[in-house]
């Protein structure tokens, strides 16, 4: 039986988010040249990675200050990735619209992670949302 709950991770938007980021940064990975294949597509596809499988982590853990703290190792591998970004820019791996187009929804996302950090910071202090 598939596994089922009101908080399924599936329907998270911060997470579905992330996985829309982690496939166009895939695009981007599996077009670097084949010098790259063991640096900096490896180190990049792992940061990707590391973005989607942090937000779950703290998706699953239901207690905001562990869900806070993956949150922010997200956000830390957003980061890391924008560092990439600038190296495929720096090594003329892939148009600068492209890699403005990536680095714009990285900065999306950042904004998206603050968001929900704030919302389990208010929602920790028992502070109900506002109508």
């Amino acid at each position: 039986m598939a596994y089922e709950s009101r908080f399924r991770l599936d329907d998270f938007e911060l997470y579905k988010q992330a996985r829309d980021f982690r496939k166009r940064l895939y695009v981007l990975i599996n077009s670097l040249p084949s010098n790259e294949r063991f640096a900096l597509a490896d180190q990049m596809r792992r940061a990707a990675i590391s973005i989607s499988n942090n937000i779950a982590e703290g998706h699953g853990r239901w207690y905001y200050q562990q869900n806070i703290r993956f949150c922010r190792i997200s956000r830390g591998s957003i980061e890391e990735v924008i560092d990439d970004l600038n190296i495929c820019f720096d090594e003329n791996h892939a148009s600068e619209d492209q890699l403005n187009s990536l680095k714009e929804n990285a900065l999306q996302l950042i904004a998206r992670i603050n968001s929900y950090i704030a919302y389990l910071r208010k929602s920790k202090q028992g502070i109900p949302d506002e109508p």
